[in-house]
């Protein structure tokens, strides 16, 4: 435990001052629609003849989903779900020895085939319902009340997509998040261990990690100041605060990579560990996975603005140009450390890059993009080439050099380049409808707020989960069942015969 304490205390250098705010007007979410989109998407009516009837006068067209947002987020769905299975499936299984490549793909797989349908059963009433600040009700629970008429809202008012849309997109970076920890305790935990940890920490920190980020009322529900009140009541506790987080800089990268520095740590080095060899079986899988992985992403990214528009083009270009800059920096840093650029050099930047734009995709310009992919790398190499070392803990697959130290940086840096000054969108007042002023002070502190939130609720669940499932079960394999590989001991099969 101290060596967990010690490592978040080493990340607190990247900047979580924290202090509290007034958070009236510029809200979190709202800058995820353009200036022009809103403007444009209020209905205008035609004067009404004089001799028409009161009910006549009164009638309005009901609210209907947009065919092209919704065509759209259906094939950002299927992005979602190509970089899980078999994108991030094939980067870690890559990346182990060969005895436990099959194992790490059938923990991805599994993991997402089982929290998709925890996802329907309870996981989106709790993260996407009201309730309270820190969890959502159980009202829609086995997604009850939910038809094809349901409508979700986007962030542009009047619009509208399928719910069913929304509750399928959602559930996979619901399936894909907890998928991310596996990477940090590879090669030594229980498959029961692994199932019965992630249902756990599904439940109890990423579920109410999406509802203090994401959760709020939609923007038809903004008519006014003290509409706005209620709005801020109903939110969640970090969209209240003002956190921005365009598609899951704190909810999937931090939430994943604290919590798999924290399994890293509690179950213990891999036998080995330091003495022998382990390199990455086969670096080709392990570039196919990254390729997947940043095709995927533009779902990931793109989709998470839930209408296809120009924001969606930027988004989609912030995430392909930040993603190079970070692939050329992690270059940078490992020629010069160690006199030659390495493809799994090439390959972490890349992940590093999206990584850190996650969180910002959608409120920094194209300038403030490229400088964050090429900051992001040599921060995350440092992490995973000497901090690692240091404190002697075995993050097998980097989760938390990577994820967790990528997503603080991204999420720290959205604050400032979301600043218009700098290229950024601004964030958007819906009472105004136009763009609030822009004050670098609070929105910084509302970023570090979830970035704190976010590394002490994971770190606290992650670990009781852990202490939980180690009483009933058991977390570790034998050291026999270990050297052997969990392939052939834990599923029966190999990856390979020749």
């Amino acid at each position: 435990m101290k060596k967990i304490l010690s490592v978040l205390s080493l990340v607190a250098v990247l900047g979580l001052g924290v202090t509290n705010i007034s958070f009236a007007e510029d809200l979190p979410a709202a800058a995820e629609a353009t200036m022009e989109k809103v403007a444009d998407t209020a209905p205008v009516a035609e004067a009404a003849p004089a001799e028409a009837a009161p009910a006549e006068a009164a009638a309005a067209p009901a609210p209907t989903a947009n065919k092209g947002d919704t065509a759209w987020m259906l094939v950002a769905t299927a992005l979602v779900t190509l970089m899980t299975i078999p994108g991030l499936a094939l980067f870690y299984g890559g990346l182990v020895r060969q005895k436990n490549m099959l194992s790490v793909l059938m923990q991805v797989f599994v993991i997402f085939s089982l929290l998709g349908v925890l996802w329907a059963l309870y996981g989106y009433s709790v993260a996407f319902s009201g309730g309270g600040a820190f969890f959502g009700g159980l009202g829609k629970a086995f997604l009850s009340g939910i038809t094809t008429d349901s409508l979700a809202a986007t962030f542009s008012k009047g619009v509208y997509i399928p719910e069913y849309v929304f509750v399928v997109f959602q559930l996979t970076f619901a399936a894909i998040t907890p998928a991310l920890i596996v990477g940090a305790f590879a090669e030594r935990m229980k498959f029961s261990a692994v199932l019965a940890f992630m249902v756990l920490w599904f439940t109890f920190a990423y579920l109410p990690m999406a509802h203090m980020v994401w959760y709020w009322d939609g923007p038809d529900a903004i008519t006014d100041a003290k509409a706005l009140e209620t709005v801020l009541t109903n939110a969640g506790f970090l969209w209240a605060k003002g956190a921005l987080d365009f598609a899951g800089g704190t909810v999937v990268h931090i939430n994943a990579g604290v919590a798999g520095l924290v399994a890293a740590v509690v179950l213990g080095k891999r036998i080995g560990y330091g003495k022998e060899a382990m390199t990455p079986h086969s670096l080709t899988l392990t570039m196919v996975g990254a390729s997947l992985l940043w095709v995927g992403w533009f779902g990931f990214n793109a989709g998470s603005n839930l209408e296809a528009n120009g924001l969606t083009a930027l988004v989609f270009l912030n995430t392909m140009i930040a993603t190079g800059a970070a692939t050329m920096s992690w270059l940078a840093a490992e020629w010069f450390g160690k006199g030659k650029p390495s493809m799994l050099g090439a390959a972490s930047g890349a992940v590093a890059g999206l990584v850190a734009i996650t969180p910002a995709c959608g409120f920094v310009g194209p300038m403030g993009a490229i400088a964050i992919g090429l900051l992001v790398s040599p921060i995350c190499y440092f992490f995973v080439a000497k901090v690692k070392y240091m404190f002697g803990y075995d993050d097998a697959l980097d989760v938390f050099g990577v994820h967790a130290v990528g997503g603080i940086f991204g999420a720290l840096a959205t604050g400032i380049f979301v600043n218009p000054a700098l290229g950024g969108t601004g964030v958007w007042d819906y009472v105004a409808n136009g763009v609030g002023a822009y004050d670098m002070v609070a929105q910084v502190t509302a970023q570090a707020w979830a970035v704190g939130t976010a590394i002490v609720w994971t770190g606290v669940v992650a670990f009781i989960a852990l202490k939980v499932v180690d009483m009933l079960i058991g977390l570790r394999v034998s050291e026999e069942v270990e050297r052997e590989g969990l392939d052939t001991t834990e599923h029966g099969e190999r990856a390979y015969h020749f």
